[in-house]
């Protein structure tokens, strides 16, 4: 590899410079609620407060500052229905360079619309990511626009590590970073640069359960292509990690741990509660892993990298959040179909100061119904100590409460 084309401290440095003309300062925001949870000092880097809400603008900026001015010229081209997207387009209007974005037709009217206020030329082509890419490397060669790899370029990587730069001057002793892994280019910059300032310190990289290219390709020894990915984490949702990379994350990655979707999803409910931060469920892979960390009293940086989220999908896992949380559960009950009946059940609810949110009554769940008609109660519960309680006081009052899936 030769001289130029590696990361080395000065192109950082170079990087840091460069980005500051471009980034909000996402100060470190020290969290006792996850402190308090995994037995570390849990300090939350933001990049989800970032401009377009995501840390992509750092790399794209710095591709553009290594252009030369002929190829500025000429102009950028990339492929992303997401956060690199708004990035490279940002980027690219602070740089008064032209950029075109290719998108898939899939991509939702509102990504579209944002892209193009950031002063971004769109083109809609093809179905998924993998067809608009080849179209976008088409037009690179056809035209001479350069192309902004969302995150296999050495260049895009070292701009994503400002981030470890930043930690540093403001966290000196820190011990732990965890960062997010989707194709390996905010975890190349970020690793790298850690590595370089302090060899002792650990990075954990954390990717989805169901889209584990980095893990699988650490595994192997060599880059590998999963066959499906399978996770609400859509900006990490990634089959193949980078080959350019590759190596810079084998060497400074310590270790790679995997979330769960349903961990994502109460990890959103805990940010939303006591940090009043939306972040998207791919920045919030490096907070769901921080129950998974062996060690305790570290200071311990979660990489925050995004926070763009359209409502339906946030309404949609705050609910499933507060199912899994036992903050919302569904009990069904068998009573005779006999007046006052319903209003005893509530009666027993109410003294446990549980909440009802919705009432289903069914009189044909059995034939004999002066035997029995069926009640489900959605309720609201303080968490699962709580929902105990109200089940256990329902069967001292006579009643058999089954737990049912609940469907709000």
């Amino acid at each position: 590899m030769s001289e130029e084309k590696k990361m080395t401290l000065e192109k950082f440095e170079e990087a840091c410079d460069a980005v500051k003309k471009v980034t909000l300062e996402t100060k470190l925001i020290y969290s006792d609620y996850f402190s308090e949870m995994s037995g570390n000092k849990v300090y939350l880097k933001p990049e989800n407060m970032q401009r377009t809400g995501a840390y992509k603008v750092r790399g794209a900026y710095y591709k553009i500052t290594t252009m030369s001015p002929e190829d500025r010229e000429k102009g950028l081209i990339t492929a992303s229905a997401g956060n690199h997207a708004q990035g490279v387009a940002y980027a690219a209007k602070c740089y008064h360079v032209k950029a075109t974005i290719v998108m898939p037709n899939t991509t939702p009217l509102i990504k579209v619309n944002r892209t193009k206020a950031l002063g971004a030329e769109v083109i809609l082509h093809g179905d998924v990511y993998d067809e608009a890419c080849e179209y976008a490397l088409k037009l690179a060669e056809e035209k001479g626009y350069t192309f902004v790899h969302p995150f296999d370029d050495l260049d895009v990587a070292t701009g994503q590590g400002t981030i470890a730069m930043e930690i540093f001057k403001e966290l000196p002793t820190v011990d732990y970073i965890l960062v997010p892994i989707g194709g390996g280019g905010l975890a190349t910059g970020v690793s790298t640069l850690a590595k370089l300032l302090n060899p002792k310190i650990t990075v954990v990289g954390v990717e989805p359960a169901g889209a584990n290219c980095m893990q699988e390709s650490f595994k192997a020894g060599h880059v590998v292509t999963l066959p499906t990915v399978n996770t609400i984490a859509d900006g990490t949702a990634v089959k193949t990690p980078g080959e350019k990379i590759f190596p810079y994350i084998r060497k400074n990655i310590d270790e790679i741990i995997t979330v769960p979707d349903e961990d994502l999803v109460v990890s959103f409910l805990d940010m939303v509660e006591n940090h009043k931060m939306v972040v998207e469920n791919s920045g919030l892979l490096s907070v769901a892993a921080l129950k998974q960390l062996k060690c305790r009293n570290k200071k311990v940086v979660s990489v925050l990298s995004g926070g763009n989220m359209d409502v339906i999908t946030m309404s949609s896992v705050v609910q499933q959040g507060l199912i899994l949380r036992d903050r919302i559960f569904t009990v069904s009950v068998l009573l005779p179909d006999k007046p006052g009946q319903l209003a005893a059940v509530a009666d027993v609810i109410a003294k446990q100061n549980g909440n009802v949110i919705k009432l289903e009554h069914n009189q044909f769940v059995s034939i004999n119904r002066s035997a029995a008609v069926e009640l489900r109660i959605t309720l609201e519960a303080f968490g699962s100590d709580h929902k105990k309680q109200i089940i256990d006081t329902l069967e001292k009052n006579g009643y058999q409460p089954k737990i049912v899936r609940t469907q709000i």
